[in-house]
């Protein structure tokens, strides 16, 4: 099953790109994970900062991130709230729920010899 994200927060930093040395263009994107399926859709509490220099057009990944970065990653990451986890079924698997209590019901009937 492939991740899906939404996008939480966006901040332009003003720290050098750690690939071209530029200070304009990047691009810190915090986002959320969610799933969903033809049975439920659900959001976890997952949170994932993505860095991107639209300068170089390259995502700059956590291990080349100087400690400028950090800082200002760790200070942002705070003000990122996460939305609350969720857990929702859908119409799909409320049909089938309620198809299975009917066939349990039926079957005990049967064992109790009403009908």
């Amino acid at each position: 099953m492939e991740a899906k994200f939404f996008t939480l927060k966006e901040v332009a930093l003003h720290n050098n790109c750690p690939e071209c040395f530029s200070r304009e263009g990047l691009q810190l994107t915090f986002k959320q994970r969610f799933v969903e399926n033809n049975f439920y859709k659900a959001i976890s509490s997952d949170t994932v900062p993505f860095l991107f220099c639209n300068v170089c057009h390259t995502e700059i990944f956590p291990a080349r991130w100087t400690d400028a970065i950090d800082s200002v990653y760790d200070y942002h990451k705070k003000a990122a709230t996460p939305k609350p986890t969720s857990f929702k079924l859908k119409k799909l698997s409320w049909i089938l729920i309620a198809i299975a209590a009917l066939i349990f019901t039926v079957a005990i009937l049967f064992v109790v010899r009403i009908f």
